[in-house]
C-alpha cells in the first residue's frame, strides 16, 4: 500500500509537453506526474496553456458578484436548484460535526440544456447552470471552465500512462462529467488568524485543478504534519481525489487538505475533475490484490452526490425530510485520504 511521504514541500511539474506530438516527451511528463501523485498527492503544474486573460476576466466577474448585497446573491441560492448549482452563503456548507465553513461560493458545472435526458430524469448533479444577472458573467466563467476542463482531460490520460495503462483507461469515461467549478470567496477578517476556512477533507472526484489568489491552503503529509501550499504565479495546484485513490487501490492517495483563514480577502477557484456520473470505479486489475480488505466499487457520480449531501445544509434537510435519499453503499465523510489511510493501519 502506497502513501504520501513525509514531504515538506510540494513539487512543480511542467506539463507543456502533454500538448506536443512527441510521445517520448509526453511519457516523461507522465512519469513525473506519477511520481508526484504517489509521493505527495499534491503538486503544482506549469505549462498548462490556459491564457491568463481567461482567469483575470473570471476573477473580475467573481468579485462583481460577491460584492452584491446578500439579498441579491440569494436570488441564485443553491437550495433552489435541482442539480446543485448557484450561490452558497456563509454557513451553508460544513464537514461532519465541525462548524460551518467560513466562506461563500458560487457553484457551476457542465452547463446542460433543460431538456437534457439526465436532468429530466432527475439526476442530482447534471443539468443547467444558474447564472446571476451580471452581463458577461456566464460567458467568462464558461470560457474558463472549458479551458481548465481540457487540461484535466490531458492529465487524466497522463495518469493512466504513468500507471502503465492505456491512455484511454480513464478518459473513455469522461464524456459528460459532473465536474464542478467553484468560485469561492473568503472575506477580509482581521480576526481570522488560526481559524479554519475549510475543514480537513479529501476531494470526491478524480483530481482537482485549483487557482487561488492568496495563501491559506495546507496539505497533510505522511507524518501527520500540515504543509503550506502557497500560490505560485503561472501554475495550478493539483491534488489527487477519491476516485483515483479507489482506482489505484491506494497507489495514489486522495490527499487530505484544509484551508486556514488568512486576514486578507481571498478567492479560490477549484475545478473538481470527475468522470461520468454512472462510471463504476473499482481497483484496476493490477492493484486489485494489494489489500486484504477489498474496497467496494462506487459509482463516481453517486459518491459525489452522497458526499455533497452530507456537507450542504439544504441537501441534509432534503434527506431528513425524505425528499431525497443517499445512494446505497454511500461512504461516510472522511473515508478517503491520508487520515483514513492512517486509521486503517
Amino acid at each position: 500500500m502506497s502513501g504520501a511521504t513525509s514531504f515538506t514541500s510540494v513539487p512543480v511539474v511542467d506539463i507543456g509537453a502533454l500538448r506536443s506530438s512527441d510521445a517520448a516527451a509526453r511519457g516523461r511528463v507522465a512519469t513525473e506526474l506519477g511520481r508526484a501523485a504517489r509521493d505527495v498527492g499534491f503538486f503544482y503544474i506549469s505549462g498548462a496553456g490556459v491564457a491568463d486573460e481567461l482567469f483575470d476576466d473570471m476573477l473580475a466577474a467573481t468579485k462583481d458578484f460577491f460584492a452584491l448585497p446578500l439579498e441579491q446573491k440569494m436570488r441564485s441560492y443553491i437550495g433552489r436548484s435541482k442539480c446543485h448549482r448557484g450561490y452558497v452563503p456563509i454557513g451553508e456548507e460544513g464537514l461532519g460535526d465541525e462548524k460551518p465553513d467560513l466562506k461563500e461560493a458560487f457553484d457551476t458545472a457542465l452547463d446542460l440544456p433543460p431538456d437534457d435526458p439526465d436532468y429530466v430524469a432527475g439526476n442530482p448533479m447534471l443539468g443547467p447552470n444558474v447564472w446571476p444577472d451580471i452581463p458577461g458573467f456566464a460567458e467568462v466563467v464558461t470560457a474558463y471552465y472549458h479551458a481548465v476542463l481540457e487540461v484535466g482531460q490531458r492529465l487524466l490520460r497522463a495518469f493512466a500512462v504513468a500507471l502503465g495503462e492505456d491512455p484511454e483507461t480513464f478518459a473513455r469515461h469522461a464524456t459528460k462529467t459532473p465536474s464542478q467549478l467553484r468560485l469561492i470567496h473568503y472575506p477580509y477578517d482581521p480576526d481570522a488568524e488560526d481559524v479554519h476556512g475549510v475543514g480537513a477533507h479529501s476531494d470526491y472526484e478524480c483530481f482537482t485543478l485549483l487557482k487561488p489568489t492568496a495563501p491559506g491552503l495546507e496539505v497533510l503529509n505522511g507524518a501527520g504534519q500540515w504543509i503550506d501550499v502557497p500560490p505560485i504565479p503561472g501554475t495550478f495546484v493539483v491534488n489527487i481525489g477519491d476516485m483515483l485513490e479507489l482506482w489505484t487501490n491506494g497507489e495514489y492517495i486522495a490527499t487530505t487538505h484544509r484551508v486556514r483563514r488568512v486576514i486578507q480577502e481571498r478567492y479560490s477557484f477549484p475545478l473538481f475533475f470527475n468522470v461520468d456520473y454512472h462510471t463504476a470505479v473499482k481497483p484496476l486489475p493490477q492493484f486489485a490484490s494489494r489489500d486484504d480488505r477489498p474496497r467496494p466499487p462506487l459509482l463516481a457520480g453517486e459518491h459525489l452526490f452522497a458526499q455533497t449531501a452530507q456537507t450542504f445544509a439544504y441537501l441534509r434537510a432534503r434527506v431528513d425530510d425524505g425528499e431525497v435519499s443517499l445512494p446505497e453503499g454511500s461512504m461516510p465523510i472522511g473515508s478517503f485520504g491520508q487520515e483514513a489511510l492512517q486509521a486503517r493501519k
